[in-house]
C-alpha cells in the first residue's frame, strides 16, 4: 500500500507528539526511526525498520529501534500484531480493522467488516479479564500466490 505524502506527514507528527507526551527526548535516531515508520503502508517488523534506518545511520543499534517501538506501542500509536510467522509485526493503523494474511508469501492486508466489529464476546471470556481490543485474522492464499 502506497501512502500519500500528507498521510506520512501526519503519521510522523503523531509519532513526534507521542514521544513528547511521554516525556521522551526526540533524538536524531528516534526521528529517523519515526520517519521510516511513517513511510510504511504495510505492517513492518523491527528488523525491517532497523535495516532501513541503518543505511542512513550506520551507528544505530537494534536496541534503540526496539525502545522506540516499545514507546510508540505503550503510547497506543501503533499495535503489535503477531501473525503466524512468529515475528512480531506492527500495525500503524490503530483504527478498528481486521487482517487477511497470506500463508504463502506473508502479505498482510487490512479490511473492514461491520459484522466482525459487532462480535459478541462470550461471557466466559469476559470473566477472564478486561478486553481492550479485538480483531479478526483471516488466513489463506492471496491472489498473487494462487
Amino acid at each position: 500500500m502506497s501512502l500519500k505524502r500528507d498521510d506520512k506527514k501526519l503519521r510522523l507528527q503523531g509519532y513526534i507528539q507521542a514521544a513528547r507526551d511521554a516525556g521522551i527526548k526526540l533524538t536524531h535516531q528516534r526521528l529517523e526511526i519515526f520517519r521510516e515508520l511513517a513511510s510504511h503502508g504495510e505492517h513492518p517488523d523491527i528488523e525491517m525498520i532497523y535495516k532501513n534506518v541503518k543505511e542512513r545511520i550506520p551507528t544505530i543499534s537494534m536496541d534503540t529501534v526496539y525502545r522506540a517501538f516499545s514507546m510508540l506501542e505503550r503510547e497506543n500509536v501503533l499495535n503489535r500484531v503477531s501473525f503466524f510467522s512468529g515475528r512480531a509485526r506492527f500495525d500503524l493503523d490503530t483504527t478498528p480493522h481486521h487482517h487477511f494474511v497470506c500463508k504463502v508469501c506473508g502479505k498482510v492486508l487490512d479490511f473492514h467488516c461491520a459484522d466482525a466489529d459487532r462480535f459478541k464476546i462470550p461471557d466466559e471470556v469476559l470473566s477472564w479479564g478486561k478486553i481492550n481490543q479485538t480483531y479478526l485474522e483471516l488466513r489463506g492464499v492471496c491472489t498473487d500466490c494462487i
